[in-house]
């Protein structure tokens, strides 16, 4: 399996190489060179396994040459084993025909789970078998930050350094990075947005010097390793609502399009996903970007729903490389448009492509707490905020074929917004009670490129 950049100037890596190098160093995104293809009877015969066994089966074309399977199979078996729920990623119904599907099981109660407990088994694999040391840095609105830590915290061969937006995540999410107590897991409070915190992480990519001396990783959605975790979860909804016999719609919250890149890719690789509906809040650059063609960056407006207080989606890249006919050179004259004017305006057969596959809808705040506040009194289930707007946005694209609208993170690491939406204040799962009760570790910083590097080389161990 080979991966190229979205970019088209980076080197070609095997599947190993573009995990662990992350951005290319064209600036582009890794993606696969060719996606494989699961035929009907493949797909038919995910029914009744576990979850483990799916992700080895939908994953294993992806890695190539890099793990043998029995190594595989161990690796994702020890990624899931801390989860919270058997099978993983349950669907429960909420109306006729309308399935959420809970992705916040995992260690951190989001779905960034699936995606960092599995990178970072693989990676540590890789890691012990060269010795090498490696710099982990990572931007977050949210969830990922928390995941991340989770996963490489106590390793030996990492250090992992964390932005996030000063007093733009909740506290429950904060808390999740501040408080474990590892000496190689950093937590860093930037003066900022996320855009801000994304595009300090991407400096410090493209800073090649600065790269190649801390030994730069990164672990945000732009790593394919990332994206690709994410599809299994697609195929077992999919092949539980009747795949591939008949075909089922997807709804996903998303402000950095990876969550529903992935099932995109899921889309090629054969799964009969008719529709993939992109639900964003107010800071809706992607719905604007499907309804009229022009993809022009807006300010970022604090939210109820954070992890999707976003302007500049990272993962749109990839689905326009592939819109744009895998045109390299054309990508990063657009890329470097957005930069410099703040947006670019797509070709009809650009939007056409886009508008084959993706339908897009957003919800304002009174809709997202008018959605979590009907969903409890018709249903019994609590939605975070994310979850709500991906539910309200559903609402108007349900039709004969199953929906199913992915719950991003559990309500209780949201509970001021679930509180005032249904007067019910949602409690942390037992494993996780002690939370508020632990000191907090965290460093603020300017936004800064040079202070950020600065940081890091001084708190990275070697």
């Amino acid at each position: 399996m080979c991966y190229i950049s979205t970019r088209g100037s980076a080197p070609e890596l095997d599947f190993a190489g573009a995990m662990m190098t992350g951005l290319a160093r064209d600036g582009g995104l890794y993606i696969p060179r060719e996606v494989p293809r699961m035929d009907r009877a493949a797909i038919a015969a995910l029914a009744g396994l576990s979850y483990e066994e799916t992700c080895l089966r939908v994953i294993r074309p992806f890695v190539g040459d890099t793990f043998a399977e029995a190594e595989l199979r161990a690796l994702i078996e020890a990624a899931y084993r801390g989860f919270g729920h058997a099978a993983r990623a349950p669907l429960v119904q909420i109306g006729a025909n309308h399935f959420l599907l809970e992705l916040f099981h995992g260690p951190t109660l989001a779905f960034k789970d699936f995606a960092m407990a599995l990178i970072g088994q693989m990676m540590q694999a890789v890691l012990a078998r060269s010795g090498q040391r490696i710099t982990i840095v990572g931007a977050t609105s949210g969830d990922t930050g928390s995941a991340a830590i989770e996963a490489f915290r106590g390793l030996a061969n990492v250090d992992v350094f964390i932005l996030f937006p000063h007093g733009r995540v909740s506290e429950v999410q904060r808390r999740q990075m501040t408080t474990p107590t590892e000496d190689n897991v950093h937590a860093i409070a930037l003066d900022g947005d996320f855009d801000d915190c994304q595009a300090r992480l991407k400096d410090m990519f493209n800073d090649h010097a600065f790269r190649d001396e801390v030994g730069l990783a990164g672990v945000n959605s732009i790593n394919w390793a990332r994206v690709m975790a994410q599809i299994v979860y697609y195929f077992t909804a999919a092949v539980s609502l009747g795949a591939p016999h008949r075909k089922v719609n997807f709804t996903v919250p998303t402000g950095n399009f990876g969550d529903i890149f992935a099932g995109y890719i899921a889309r090629e690789m054969g799964l009969p996903i008719d529709r993939l509906v992109i639900a964003t809040n107010q800071n809706d650059i992607l719905h604007r970007t499907l309804a009229s063609g022009a993809h022009v960056l807006g300010r970022v407006t604090p939210s109820i729903s954070p992890s999707m207080d976003i302007q500049v989606s990272s993962n749109f890249e990839r689905v326009l490389f592939d819109a744009m006919g895998r045109d390299g050179a054309a990508l990063s004259a657009r890329m470097a448009a957005l930069g410099r004017d703040g947006g670019f305006s797509l070709s009809a057969a650009e939007l056409a492509f886009l508008r084959g596959i993706f339908d897009s809808g957003r919800a304002d705040e009174a809709e997202t707490r008018a959605t979590i506040a009907a969903t409890r009194a018709a249903t019994g289930e609590l939605l975070c905020p994310h979850s709500a707007v991906g539910v309200h946005v559903a609402a108007s694209h349900q039709g004969a074929q199953p929906m199913v609208t992915l719950a991003t993170a559990h309500p209780a690491k949201f509970p001021d917004a679930v509180e005032a939406a249904t007067g019910i204040r949602p409690v942390l799962p037992e494993r996780m009670a002690a939370l508020f009760d632990r000191p907090e570790r965290v460093t603020g910083v300017a936004n800064d490129l040079g202070a950020l590097e600065a940081l890091v080389r001084a708190r990275r161990r070697t």
